[in-house]
């Protein structure tokens, strides 16, 4: 089968992604992200998994959400739920991986490759089950952190597995890249002088 006609899926544990890029120490371009996979074969969606905080006015993640959801993304959120655990500590709860799971299975018939961004161990027993409908299932995540952030049940029971690392020069996006404050730009304004006269 050709790559142009693979169907492609991509579902990014977007806090696994964050987390597993900040180790590396990069910022994961999502337009060069998205136009990587579009390369490989045809992208039939990008979901983007993630938890907000409730009741959070501003939230550091709602720029990317918003502009993830303009430019091609299907962005799934759940908001998080505080609450005290036995001991008295403040947990905070707000888990994807079942909306995940059950997106996966839904998009399970309608392609041939499913690319999962996470190394979450609790997504070994989807893969398997997306693998028996006839998916072939690539794993992202990275052993190049210590300790590894890809579990190992889930990396031996991926079709193939890409670390991070090695995406890192498609992916990646130069600290120095980004978007500059609100100031007007006075490099634009070059006026020419008038030398009639």
């Amino acid at each position: 089968m050709s790559s142009g006609c693979t169907k492609i899926a991509l579902l990014i544990d977007g806090a696994n992604l964050h987390a597993a890029s900040k180790t590396l120490g990069f910022d994961v371009d999502y337009k060069r992200l998205l136009m990587e996979f579009q390369s490989r074969g045809t992208l039939v969606r990008a979901f983007y998994y993630t938890a907000i905080i409730e009741d959070q006015e501003y939230s550091s993640i709602r720029p990317l959400i918003d502009w993830l959801d303009y430019n091609g993304y299907t962005v799934v959120t759940k908001a998080t739920r505080e609450f005290t655990d036995a001991s008295g500590h403040r947990k905070v709860k707000g888990s994807m991986d079942v909306k995940l799971a059950v997106d996966a299975m839904e998009l399970a018939e309608h392609i041939d490759q499913m690319i999962l961004f996470s190394g979450d161990g609790d997504f070994r027993p989807l893969v398997e089950a997306v693998q028996r409908r006839g998916v072939r299932v690539t794993v992202v995540s990275t052993i190049a952190s210590h300790p590894p952030m890809i579990a190992d049940e889930l990396r031996r029971q991926a079709d193939a597995f890409i670390d991070l690392v090695d995406l890192k020069p498609k992916l990646g996006r130069d600290p120095s890249e980004r978007p500059a404050s609100r100031e007007p730009r006075h490099h634009a304004l070059h006026l020419q002088r008038d030398h009639s006269g």
